[in-house]
Formats: C-alpha cells, sequence, structure tokens
C-alpha cells in the first residue's frame, strides 16, 4: 500500500497508454496464467523456467581459449604435414595473410584411454584423466578469419550485427538456480579480451541477462567483485534505501508501461544488494582446502589466474549459475602468429585446471549435468606464416589464422565421449569430412539445455530472432550426442 495520497493525474490514461493496456492486456494475463501453471515467479527475471523438452545438461561452463588455439598441435594430428614439413601444400585456400611452407608441429601425439583418442602433449592432463568424456570436433569451420567477426560468431551466432550471446539466451530461456548470484558470469584475468563486453552482452534481450565481468587477476573477494561490502551502510539500513528506491521506481515504471531498461536496472539494485551475502562466499577459494587448490594448480599472481577461475567455477556451479565463460586473457593469448612454441606456456596455465574441474565436478556430481565447451573462435594455418613488409611477424615459425577447420570439443551432460567427430584434409587446412558450423555447435549446446533452436526466438522489431540465425540454415549434431 503506498503511503502517499493519491494524485488526481494518476486516475486518467493518455491516448497511447489506454491503446497500449487494451492492446497488450489480454496477453498479460495469458502469459501470467502460463507462467502460473509452469510454477514461475514471474517477478523474477531470474527464475527457473521450463525448457522444450527435458534438458541433458542443466549448466555450461565455456572454457574460451581466445585468440585461436592450433588445431594440428593440440586435438588433430596430422601425420601427412609431418612429412610434408618444409615443402609447399597442395590445395592451400586463402588466408589473412601470406603463408608459405607445411609446418610440422613440434609436439607428439599419443592415444588416450579406452577409446584410443589421439591428443597432443599439450593437453596431456585432460587427456590422460577423462578422454573417454571429450567429444573432439575436428570439422569446425567459421565465416572469416578475422578474431572480431569470428568471436562475434562464436560468442552471438553473427559476426556482423548486434545480437544476444549464447550465455544471454541460455540464462534468459532457463533461469538461473541461485537468485543471489547473477545467472551468466564471464571471467577473463588482466582486463576483457578483443571485443570487450560484446562478447556476453544481451542486445536487445532484457539488459538483466546480459553477463557479468569479473577479473580474475585479483585474488581478494573485494577487488574480484567491485563494491561487493558497503562501507557506509549496514545491510538492514540498505534494505530500508533500496525499498524506499524500489517505491519510486515501481511509480515510475507505471507511467512508462514497465519500460525493459528500467526493470533491468531495478532488479541489478536488488542482485547487488543479495550479493552482498553470497558473492563474498562464492569468491573465496582460501575456504577451500590445500589439497583442492594445488590439484587446480591455484597460484598467486596471474600465473595462477585460469586455476583461480576453475576453482571458482565449480563453486559457483555447486550455487546454482547458469553459464559461466571462463577466457584465457585479456586480449587474444594464443594468437601466436611469430612462434607456435608460444603454445606451451598457454597449456601449461590451462591443461591441469581443466583436468581438476572434469575430475571435481565428477566426484560432487555435478559432471553429468554439466557441459564443457573447449575452443577458441578459429583454428590456425599448417604452413607458416610469412613475414609481411614493416612486420615481424612470421619470423619464426608462427601460424596464421585459419577459419576453414578447426577443433572444438565438448564433454559432460547429454555429450557422447571419446569420439573425434569430423575431419580436416591429410594438412589440417579446411574441413572435408562432416563440417560442423558454428551455427550447427550452438543448434547442438541448445539440444542438451532441451531447447528447440528453431522454436527458441525472441520478438523483437517485428522478427522472431533466435541464437541460430532466420536467414542461415543450422542443424543438430545427433552424433554428437549421447
Amino acid at each position: 500500500m503506498s503511503h502517499h495520497p493519491s494524485r488526481l493525474e494518476d486516475q486518467f490514461l493518455t491516448r497511447r497508454q489506454l491503446l497500449s493496456r487494451v492492446g497488450m492486456g489480454f496477453g498479460a494475463i495469458g502469459l501470467a496464467q502460463v507462467a502460473g501453471a509452469a510454477g514461475i515467479n514471474s517477478t523474477s527475471p531470474f527464475a527457473i523456467r521450463s525448457s522444450h523438452f527435458a534438458p541433458k545438461a542443466k549448466r555450461v561452463v565455456h572454457l574460451f581459449m581466445n585468440g585461436g588455439p592450433s588445431h594440428v598441435d593440440t586435438f588433430d594430428p596430422k601425420p601427412e604435414l609431418t612429412k610434408m614439413d618444409g615443402q609447399k601444400l597442395p590445395n592451400m585456400l586463402k588466408t589473412e595473410r601470406p603463408t608459405g611452407a607445411g609446418l610440422k608441429s613440434p609436439y607428439s601425439f599419443k592415444k588416450y584411454g579406452q577409446s584410443g583418442l589421439e591428443v597432443s602433449q599439450l593437453f596431456d592432463k585432460v587427456a590422460s584423466q577423462h578422454a573417454d568424456d571429450l567429444c573432439v570436433i575436428r570439422s569446425m569451420h567459421a565465416d572469416v578469419p578475422n578474431h572480431e567477426p569470428s568471436l562475434g560468431l562464436m560468442n552471438c551466432g553473427d559476426g556482423r550485427l548486434h545480437r544476444p550471446s549464447l550465455g544471454s539466451w541460455i540464462t534468459y530461456g532457463l533461469g538461473t538456480e541461485n537468485q543471489n548470484l547473477p545467472g551468466y558470469i564471464s571471467m577473463c584475468p588482466g582486463g576483457m579480451p578483443v571485443r570487450r563486453a560484446k562478447n556476453w552482452q544481451s542486445a536487445f534481450l532484457p539488459s538483466i541477462y546480459q553477463g557479468t565481468y569479473i577479473n580474475t587477476e585479483h585474488t581478494s573477494v573485494e577487488k574480484l567483485v567491485e563494491y561487493v561490502k558497503n562501507s557506509s551502510l549496514d545491510l538492514k539500513q540498505q534494505r530500508r534505501q533500496l525499498d524506499l528506491l524500489h517505491e519510486l521506481n515501481a511509480e515510475h515504471l507505471k507511467a512508462r508501461q514497465n519500460d525493459a531498461q528500467l526493470e533491468a536496472r531495478v532488479q541489478s539494485y536488488e542482485l547487488a544488494y543479495r550479493m552482498q551475502m553470497e558473492a563474498t562466499d562464492a569468491f573465496d577459494i582460501e575456504k577451500e582446502p590445500e589439497s583442492v587448490r594445488e590439484m587446480y594448480g591455484v597460484k598467486p599472481g596471474s600465473e595462477g589466474a585460469f586455476a583461480r577461475q576453475c576453482l571458482i567455477a565449480r563453486r559457483l556451479l555447486e550455487r546454482g549459475v547458469r553459464f559461466l565463460q571462463l577466457w584465457t586473457g585479456e586480449g587474444q593469448p594464443w594468437d601466436n602468429h611469430d612462434e607456435i612454441l608460444d603454445h606451451v606456456p598457454l597449456a601449461r596455465r590451462t591443461d591441469q585446471p581443466i583436468a581438476a574441474l572434469m575430475t571435481d565436478l565428477k566426484q560432487r556430481g555435478l559432471f553429468d549435468e554439466t557441459l564443457l565447451i573447449w575452443g577458441g573462435e578459429f583454428g590456425r594455418t599448417p604452413a607458416v606464416e610469412l613475414p609481411t613488409p614493416g612486420s615481424n611477424a612470421g619470423k619464426q615459425r608462427g601460424r596464421d589464422h585459419n577459419h576453414h577447420g578447426f577443433t572444438m570439443w565438448l564433454s559432460g551432460g547429454g555429450i557422447k565421449g571419446g569420439q573425434a567427430y569430423g575431419a580436416t584434409d591429410p594438412f589440417g587446412f579446411q574441413a572435408v569430412e562432416n563440417p560442423v558450423h558454428v551455427r550447427d555447435l550452438h543448434a547442438t549446446i541448445l539440444k542438451v539445455l532441451g531447447f528447440d533452436h528453431e522454436t527458441f526466438t525472441y520478438r523483437y522489431a517485428g522478427l522472431d530472432f533466435r541464437l541460430t540465425s532466420v536467414t542461415e540454415h543450422a542443424k543438430v549434431i545427433p552424433e554428437l550426442l549421447a
């Protein structure tokens, strides 16, 4: 009940307001009935929602190797490339920069697990402990060999236009199991990757579904989550302040037909208040036993940032966060144009934590309900990159961008592990067997989470948009599913 007397102007509607309420009122009533039948608390945008059919996975961890790791040096062995080392390769397609002779991988591959999956020594811990859980897609392909559009395609389903990210779609569709934490968190140490917040944007979806960025270079909770604690007011005082603000905003919303941006702002205030109690605990990995921190390879400083991310991820998954994205660092760390041996320190910082995360999820009974995605925005060429005038690029043993063929892997809930699906040509340049476009990957991910990608839509500007595009054909890959 309002504490203020009614105002005369509140008793009248403008012509625009009248038409709006009459035209949309019955739809709102119908929506409320559907929401009530599904057990949804419609007052919360993060309320748990039902998908189209029973999901195989309930949460997602996207291990993003930004910059483009080389598939022929990690998960796609090419003995023919070794034979052609230093020689001109046949059937080379156009790349972003000039390339020269074939460049064999300096890393050895071997078979792991009962499946005999071949993996490079760079990811020995992941392969030796979890090879039979990996579904390695060796026939991925994208549209262009440039970071920004390829990051847009991988994260948002479109390389050019302003579209909602995968995490935003999933959080919008499923809600989240913890109302005191963001449903979608993106962690990256040292600063943001290329394309910055556009990688986790909500675009035309309600703003509350945008990813929350965390700089995991920091170790203290107060720096990890800025302003997580109020230094001047206690929780009781903040609650009174927030209640007053909510009442004022509610009045403001009435006159503006529940403006989506204002609603998102109101929800963000509420979430920030609730996070003071939950986030402090969730992000504090010092509460983990030393043996667990050692298993993940947690170290002080930037060297241990990705390990901290993986351990924080497990703690957040336990608390019901829906979608987590773990980046390998600011910019594009895997973009090794000059020397492919630069993959070594990157793999060293990620191999052990990823293996530990998978082991930890299995031990806690979370693995079978969690989808893990590993990969970058594209791969790298099997031929050496040539120097360009005025640049030192390609001076030694570097590889250029390659969108024609690259590798990603899936694991966890709903995925058929212990297999390699599709193939690139004998040298690793182009996807030739069972090619999988990024949109096919997105369609398959949505399938695992219980959505039909063709009917999972959001109406905006008179069109029913979807993650997998309304103008391009995308398909679910059934061979990847358990």
